[in-house]
């Protein structure tokens, strides 16, 4: 059995599609952060069969929630404050997300101007789809 030991101070992400850890650490640009993060792929779970943990020990203001609620809303981030988990974060779908993805349309305005920020809006919240503010090409989530 593996043991990874317990945070005094961060966040845990946890209910982690198995095999995704490695998408969010980058999305989450934590590769930038100068403190431990360790990842747990392919851990048992009786919930989903396997799954992926994240745990990283710094504040939980440096983590932006509306790129992790983007990639999967159904994570679960539990707040480890002295050791012991003092909150769970409900994840919701941002109505607007800006420079997180980018559209894949060359005829979008944001193909030629270089300088013009990728903003997606949730189109449709029950079907979980974003689409290109300028062009209103449809994300495609399953490619994060």
């Amino acid at each position: 059995m593996l043991n990874v030991g317990k945070i005094e101070e961060g966040f845990v992400l946890d209910h982690i599609k198995a095999g995704k850890s490695m998408s969010i650490y980058h999305h989450l640009q934590l590769d930038k952060l100068d403190c431990p993060v360790a990842i747990i792929k392919n851990a048992r779970s009786n919930k989903m069969g396997k799954k992926d943990i994240l745990k990283v020990e710094c504040d939980i203001n440096t983590l932006d929630l509306d790129v992790l609620a983007v990639i999967d809303h159904n994570i679960t981030v539990n707040v480890i404050k002295n050791g012991k988990i003092v909150a769970k974060k409900e994840l919701t779908l941002p109505k607007e997300i800006k420079n997180v993805i980018h559209c894949k349309n060359p005829r979008c305005i944001t193909s030629i101007e270089q300088g013009l920020p990728h903003i997606f809006v949730l189109a449709d919240e029950k079907k979980e789809v974003y689409r290109c503010k300028y062009c209103e090409e449809k994300f495609d989530r399953r490619s994060l």
